[in-house]
């Protein structure tokens, strides 16, 4: 009977006390994507927003455009939660001023306003899907190659009016060029003539992690097709909000859009990892 309350207190220890630090690979900066590992962990919270967590305790973490200089981290199983402070360097965005675009497409009318609220929650609803899938892990590939004419977090200046931050990469390439799948997943949105994105793709890669393909002339998958990396998804276009034939190529996790390069050096190996 005197070892019970012992082992009790034992136990209260071990569970409270964290095992193993947090790991994360990746470039901690504004834009970039992270992969964490912490044995045992159920849960993780990038400030407010949610992620997945596997069994093994392995998630995935975009830093926004505008995330803080310090980031908070929680992770935490059945007994705790344990918060982090991660340091976040900034990035330098660059502003891009283009011109030329159709006057609809800058200062959209009313009806065109509520057709835009409602394909905004169509491409919402592609992006929020948590596949448990790591399609991920086999890394990702270049769409298209091809000059970049547009980068990630650029603030825009459409016909000398300042709109929101670019939301993703422009690659420009001769119209009709096919599109490859970056990488392995499943198709949650392939919608037609959307008013900014035109003819788009949306394919989940697993653990709230997706890429976009906008501006297509044509779509080559379905809703809920499972593509390979390298399939060919749709043909390079100029539909929807565009001044000439390119691919706008994005990416989010959990909703958090990031800079899509960052993803050609996911898994690259222990030399981008850190522990907090």
């Amino acid at each position: 009977m005197r070892c019970k309350p012992i082992y009790l207190i034992c136990s209260f220890l071990l569970a409270t006390a964290p095992a193993y630090a947090v790991e994360l690979c990746g470039k901690p900066a504004q834009g970039e994507i992270l992969v964490g590992r912490m044995p045992g962990v159920k849960t993780a919270v990038l400030g407010k927003t949610d992620l997945f967590v596997d069994n093994e305790g392995t998630f995935l973490m975009a830093l926004g455009r505008d995330e803080p200089a310090a980031a908070t981290l929680t992770v935490g199983n059945a007994e705790i939660g344990q918060t982090y402070n991660l340091e976040v360097a900034p990035t330098a965005w660059d502003i891009q001023n283009i011109k030329g675009i159709p006057p609809r497409k800058v200062t959209p009318s009313d009806s065109d306003l509520r057709k835009i609220e409602l394909e905004q929650k169509l491409v919402r609803a592609g992006q929020q899907t948590m596949s448990s899938v790591p399609y991920w892990k086999e890394g990702f590939i270049m769409p298209v190659e091809g000059r970049v004419s547009g980068q990630f977090g650029g603030q825009r200046i459409m016909n000398g009016i300042k709109k929101n931050p670019h939301a993703g990469m422009d690659i420009a390439v001769k119209e009709g060029t096919p599109v490859k799948a970056s990488a392995s997943g499943t198709v949650t949105l392939a919608a037609p003539d959307l008013f900014y994105s035109g003819n788009v793709v949306i394919i989940d890669h697993g653990y709230g992690l997706h890429t976009i393909y906008a501006h297509l002339k044509e779509i080559k998958v379905k809703r809920g097709d499972v593509v390979k990396q390298g399939d060919i998804i749709g043909l390079v276009g100029q539909t929807g909000r565009a001044t000439g034939p390119h691919l706008h190529w994005g990416a989010s996790v959990a909703g958090i859009k990031f800079n899509p390069p960052s993803l050609l050096t996911i898994n690259t190996g222990d030399d981008f990892c850190f522990n907090l």
